[in-house]
Protein backbone atom coordinates (compact mmCIF):
# COMPACT_ATOMS: atom_id res chain seq x y z
CA UNK A 1 0.00 0.00 0.00
CA UNK A 2 1.12 3.17 -1.31
CA UNK A 3 0.80 5.44 2.13
CA UNK A 4 1.96 8.75 -1.11
CA UNK A 5 -1.32 7.79 -2.68
CA UNK A 6 -3.56 7.56 0.58
CA UNK A 7 -2.46 10.81 2.08
CA UNK A 8 -3.55 12.93 -1.79
CA UNK A 9 -6.50 11.11 -1.41
CA UNK A 10 -7.40 12.23 1.80
CA UNK A 11 -6.26 15.66 1.05
CA UNK A 12 -8.59 15.78 -2.47
CA UNK A 13 -11.13 14.26 -0.14
CA UNK A 14 -11.09 17.11 2.84
CA UNK A 15 -10.37 20.04 0.60
CA UNK A 16 -12.81 18.63 -1.78
CA UNK A 17 -10.37 20.59 -4.78
CA UNK A 18 -7.36 19.35 -6.37
CA UNK A 19 -5.93 22.51 -6.47
CA UNK A 20 -6.05 22.62 -2.72
CA UNK A 21 -5.36 19.60 -1.94
CA UNK A 22 -1.62 19.98 -3.84
CA UNK A 23 -1.85 23.66 -1.35
CA UNK A 24 -2.39 21.53 1.59
CA UNK A 25 0.80 18.88 0.63
CA UNK A 26 3.14 21.79 -1.21
CA UNK A 27 3.16 19.48 -4.26
CA UNK A 28 2.09 19.74 -7.51
CA UNK A 29 -1.65 19.17 -8.91
CA UNK A 30 -0.61 16.55 -11.30
CA UNK A 31 0.87 14.76 -9.02
CA UNK A 32 -2.06 14.67 -6.49
CA UNK A 33 -4.02 13.36 -9.95
CA UNK A 34 -1.03 11.21 -10.22
CA UNK A 35 -1.25 9.91 -7.07
CA UNK A 36 -5.03 9.41 -7.16
CA UNK A 37 -4.88 8.04 -10.76
CA UNK A 38 -2.25 5.18 -10.18
CA UNK A 39 -4.60 4.79 -6.31
CA UNK A 40 -7.77 3.74 -8.61
CA UNK A 41 -5.82 1.98 -10.84
CA UNK A 42 -4.32 -0.62 -8.89
CA UNK A 43 -7.35 -1.54 -6.80
CA UNK A 44 -9.63 -1.21 -9.68
CA UNK A 45 -11.91 1.11 -7.95
CA UNK A 46 -13.01 4.68 -8.62
CA UNK A 47 -12.92 6.95 -5.64
CA UNK A 48 -13.71 10.42 -7.20
CA UNK A 49 -15.83 12.11 -9.31
CA UNK A 50 -14.72 14.97 -11.17
CA UNK A 51 -17.59 17.66 -11.72
CA UNK A 52 -17.16 20.70 -12.96
CA UNK A 53 -17.78 22.76 -9.79
CA UNK A 54 -15.97 20.33 -7.35
CA UNK A 55 -14.60 16.79 -6.65
CA UNK A 56 -17.16 14.71 -5.25
CA UNK A 57 -16.53 11.50 -3.51
CA UNK A 58 -18.19 7.64 -4.39
CA UNK A 59 -19.49 5.80 -2.18
CA UNK A 60 -15.96 3.88 -2.28
CA UNK A 61 -14.53 7.24 -1.80
CA UNK A 62 -16.77 8.28 1.55
CA UNK A 63 -15.71 4.90 3.06
CA UNK A 64 -11.82 5.29 2.55
CA UNK A 65 -12.09 9.07 3.61
CA UNK A 66 -13.20 7.94 6.73
CA UNK A 67 -10.62 5.39 7.22
CA UNK A 68 -7.81 8.43 5.84
CA UNK A 69 -9.36 11.19 8.30
CA UNK A 70 -8.49 8.65 11.10
CA UNK A 71 -5.23 7.64 10.23
CA UNK A 72 -3.60 10.73 9.10
CA UNK A 73 -5.06 12.55 12.10
CA UNK A 74 -3.44 10.07 13.79
CA UNK A 75 -0.56 10.82 12.35
CA UNK A 76 -0.81 14.36 13.25
CA UNK A 77 -1.61 14.24 16.50
CA UNK A 78 2.00 12.01 16.80
CA UNK A 79 3.76 15.30 15.27
CA UNK A 80 2.15 18.00 17.55
CA UNK A 81 3.12 15.74 20.58
CA UNK A 82 6.55 15.72 19.63
CA UNK A 83 7.07 18.96 18.62
CA UNK A 84 5.09 20.18 21.52
CA UNK A 85 7.69 21.83 23.32
CA UNK A 86 9.12 23.67 20.20
CA UNK A 87 8.57 27.37 20.35
CA UNK A 88 5.17 28.10 18.37
CA UNK A 89 7.12 29.52 14.98
CA UNK A 90 5.24 28.31 12.31
CA UNK A 91 1.93 25.61 12.20
CA UNK A 92 -1.49 25.96 10.68
CA UNK A 93 -4.57 25.71 12.83
CA UNK A 94 -7.88 25.18 10.81
CA UNK A 95 -10.88 27.32 12.84
CA UNK A 96 -14.64 27.28 12.48
CA UNK A 97 -17.35 29.62 13.41
CA UNK A 98 -20.38 30.37 13.18
CA UNK A 99 -20.11 34.53 12.84
CA UNK A 100 -17.20 36.76 12.18
CA UNK A 101 -17.81 38.68 15.14
CA UNK A 102 -16.70 37.03 18.03
CA UNK A 103 -13.69 34.82 16.15
CA UNK A 104 -11.77 37.58 14.53
CA UNK A 105 -10.35 39.15 17.86
CA UNK A 106 -9.09 36.02 18.86
CA UNK A 107 -7.46 35.38 15.14
CA UNK A 108 -5.91 39.15 15.77
CA UNK A 109 -4.76 38.22 18.97
CA UNK A 110 -3.52 35.20 17.91
CA UNK A 111 -1.73 36.74 15.04
CA UNK A 112 0.06 39.23 17.56
CA UNK A 113 2.02 36.62 19.79
CA UNK A 114 2.18 34.01 17.20
CA UNK A 115 2.90 35.63 13.67
CA UNK A 116 4.11 32.55 11.96
CA UNK A 117 0.76 30.58 12.34
CA UNK A 118 -1.65 30.22 9.40
CA UNK A 119 -5.12 30.02 9.88
CA UNK A 120 -7.55 29.04 7.49
CA UNK A 121 -11.11 29.95 9.12
CA UNK A 122 -14.46 28.44 7.77
CA UNK A 123 -17.57 30.30 8.29
CA UNK A 124 -21.01 29.04 8.45
CA UNK A 125 -24.19 28.37 10.32
CA UNK A 126 -24.36 26.80 13.89
CA UNK A 127 -24.86 23.32 12.58
CA UNK A 128 -22.22 23.58 10.06
CA UNK A 129 -19.97 24.55 12.12
CA UNK A 130 -20.22 21.90 14.74
CA UNK A 131 -20.16 19.26 12.08
CA UNK A 132 -16.91 20.57 11.30
CA UNK A 133 -15.21 19.92 14.44
CA UNK A 134 -17.07 16.87 15.01
CA UNK A 135 -15.37 15.45 11.85
CA UNK A 136 -12.37 17.37 12.49
CA UNK A 137 -12.57 19.68 9.61
CA UNK A 138 -11.71 22.36 12.13
CA UNK A 139 -9.25 22.28 14.76
CA UNK A 140 -11.32 24.61 17.15
CA UNK A 141 -14.66 26.32 16.68
CA UNK A 142 -16.60 29.35 17.66
CA UNK A 143 -20.14 28.35 18.45
CA UNK A 144 -23.23 29.91 20.03
CA UNK A 145 -25.90 27.99 21.56
CA UNK A 146 -24.43 24.24 22.01
CA UNK A 147 -25.00 21.85 24.35
CA UNK A 148 -22.56 19.81 25.91
CA UNK A 149 -21.40 16.79 24.47
CA UNK A 150 -19.60 13.59 24.99
CA UNK A 151 -16.00 14.18 23.77
CA UNK A 152 -16.01 18.09 23.34
CA UNK A 153 -14.21 20.38 25.36
CA UNK A 154 -16.03 23.80 25.52
CA UNK A 155 -15.12 26.95 26.99
CA UNK A 156 -17.84 29.94 27.90
CA UNK A 157 -17.36 33.37 25.90
CA UNK A 158 -19.15 36.55 27.30
CA UNK A 159 -22.98 36.08 26.40
CA UNK A 160 -24.63 38.48 23.80
CA UNK A 161 -27.98 40.08 24.10
CA UNK A 162 -30.75 40.49 21.17
CA UNK A 163 -31.27 43.74 20.58
CA UNK A 164 -34.03 45.62 18.66
CA UNK A 165 -32.95 47.14 15.34
CA UNK A 166 -34.48 50.45 14.31
CA UNK A 167 -34.71 52.95 11.49
CA UNK A 168 -32.31 56.05 12.45
CA UNK A 169 -35.53 58.27 12.62
CA UNK A 170 -37.72 56.02 15.21
CA UNK A 171 -38.80 57.44 17.99
CA UNK A 172 -37.93 54.54 20.21
CA UNK A 173 -34.20 55.10 18.96
CA UNK A 174 -33.76 58.86 19.86
CA UNK A 175 -34.64 58.34 23.48
CA UNK A 176 -31.74 55.81 24.01
CA UNK A 177 -33.37 54.21 27.13
CA UNK A 178 -34.09 50.88 25.45
CA UNK A 179 -37.58 49.03 25.31
CA UNK A 180 -38.72 45.93 26.60
CA UNK A 181 -40.07 43.10 25.20
CA UNK A 182 -44.28 43.78 25.44
CA UNK A 183 -43.50 46.88 23.55
CA UNK A 184 -42.76 44.96 20.27
CA UNK A 185 -46.42 43.20 20.77
CA UNK A 186 -48.23 42.87 17.13
CA UNK A 187 -45.15 45.04 16.20
CA UNK A 188 -44.18 44.81 12.30
CA UNK A 189 -41.05 42.77 12.03
CA UNK A 190 -38.96 41.58 9.44
CA UNK A 191 -36.30 39.02 10.99
CA UNK A 192 -34.12 36.15 10.19
CA UNK A 193 -35.42 32.91 9.17
CA UNK A 194 -36.40 30.42 12.32
CA UNK A 195 -33.77 28.03 11.96
CA UNK A 196 -31.27 31.25 13.10
CA UNK A 197 -30.12 31.09 16.43
CA UNK A 198 -30.64 34.58 17.36
CA UNK A 199 -34.37 34.50 15.82
CA UNK A 200 -34.72 31.13 18.02
CA UNK A 201 -33.92 33.03 20.92
CA UNK A 202 -36.07 35.90 20.41
CA UNK A 203 -39.32 33.64 18.93
CA UNK A 204 -38.63 31.24 22.63
CA UNK A 205 -38.52 34.88 24.32
CA UNK A 206 -41.80 36.11 23.07
CA UNK A 207 -43.12 32.85 23.66
CA UNK A 208 -42.57 33.38 27.54
CA UNK A 209 -43.62 36.54 27.56
CA UNK A 210 -47.14 35.90 25.57
CA UNK A 211 -45.71 38.55 23.01
CA UNK A 212 -46.57 37.87 19.17
CA UNK A 213 -44.65 40.52 16.80
CA UNK A 214 -46.48 41.01 13.47
CA UNK A 215 -44.06 38.98 11.00
CA UNK A 216 -43.68 40.97 7.64
CA UNK A 217 -40.29 39.08 6.32
CA UNK A 218 -38.59 36.25 6.60
CA UNK A 219 -34.62 37.20 5.51
CA UNK A 220 -31.39 34.77 5.33
CA UNK A 221 -28.56 37.25 6.37
CA UNK A 222 -27.70 40.03 8.68
CA UNK A 223 -27.33 42.46 6.07
CA UNK A 224 -30.71 41.75 4.17
CA UNK A 225 -32.17 42.65 8.05
CA UNK A 226 -30.59 45.68 8.04
CA UNK A 227 -31.38 46.94 4.79
CA UNK A 228 -34.96 46.19 5.63
CA UNK A 229 -35.05 48.01 8.73
CA UNK A 230 -33.65 50.61 7.23
CA UNK A 231 -36.30 50.96 4.37
CA UNK A 232 -38.73 51.16 7.20
CA UNK A 233 -39.77 48.21 6.38
CA UNK A 234 -40.11 47.19 9.96
CA UNK A 235 -37.90 46.57 13.11
CA UNK A 236 -35.57 43.76 13.48
CA UNK A 237 -33.34 41.98 15.91
CA UNK A 238 -29.68 41.55 16.58
CA UNK A 239 -27.35 40.04 18.77
CA UNK A 240 -25.14 42.62 20.84
CA UNK A 241 -21.52 41.62 19.43
CA UNK A 242 -23.50 41.71 15.58
CA UNK A 243 -24.17 45.29 15.51
CA UNK A 244 -23.83 47.00 12.70
CA UNK A 245 -22.20 50.49 12.23
CA UNK A 246 -24.61 51.67 9.18
CA UNK A 247 -25.99 55.44 10.50
CA UNK A 248 -29.07 54.34 8.68
CA UNK A 249 -30.29 51.52 11.60
CA UNK A 250 -30.17 51.99 15.53
CA UNK A 251 -29.66 48.95 17.79
CA UNK A 252 -31.32 49.09 21.14
CA UNK A 253 -31.39 46.91 23.88
CA UNK A 254 -34.43 44.80 24.49
CA UNK A 255 -35.37 43.98 28.36
CA UNK A 256 -36.80 40.99 28.74
CA UNK A 257 -36.14 37.41 30.51
CA UNK A 258 -34.66 34.52 27.50
CA UNK A 259 -32.88 37.25 26.04
CA UNK A 260 -29.52 36.33 26.05
CA UNK A 261 -27.15 33.93 23.81
CA UNK A 262 -24.70 31.58 25.10
CA UNK A 263 -20.99 31.61 23.37
CA UNK A 264 -18.60 29.33 23.41
CA UNK A 265 -15.18 27.82 21.83
CA UNK A 266 -14.79 24.17 21.51
CA UNK A 267 -12.26 21.41 20.28
CA UNK A 268 -11.91 18.24 20.72
CA UNK A 269 -11.21 16.30 24.11
CA UNK A 270 -8.47 14.10 23.23
CA UNK A 271 -6.91 16.92 21.70
CA UNK A 272 -7.19 20.18 23.56
CA UNK A 273 -3.48 19.24 25.07
CA UNK A 274 -2.25 20.11 21.46
CA UNK A 275 0.54 22.70 21.72
CA UNK A 276 -1.60 24.99 18.82
CA UNK A 277 -4.92 24.26 19.97
CA UNK A 278 -4.33 25.13 23.95
CA UNK A 279 -2.66 28.06 22.81
CA UNK A 280 -5.44 29.65 20.70
CA UNK A 281 -7.82 28.40 23.50
CA UNK A 282 -5.93 30.68 26.24
CA UNK A 283 -6.35 33.42 24.43
CA UNK A 284 -10.17 33.17 24.21
CA UNK A 285 -11.57 36.23 26.24
CA UNK A 286 -13.67 34.08 29.11
CA UNK A 287 -16.82 35.29 30.66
Amino acid sequence: MNLFQLRAFDAVAREGSFTRAASRLFISQPAVTGHIKALEEHYQITLLRRTARRVELTEEGIRLAAITRAMFGLAEEAQAMLEANRQLLTGRLEVAADGPHRVMPMLASLRSRYPGITVNLRLGNAQETLAALVSEHADVAVLTEVEPRKGLHMQDLTPSHICALLPAGHSWAEDGRGITIDQLHQQIMVLREPSSITRRTFDEACTLASVQPRVLLELDSREAVTEAVAAQLGIGIVSSVEVSHDPRVRAVPIAGDGLVNRHMIGCLERRRELRLIKAFLELAPVS
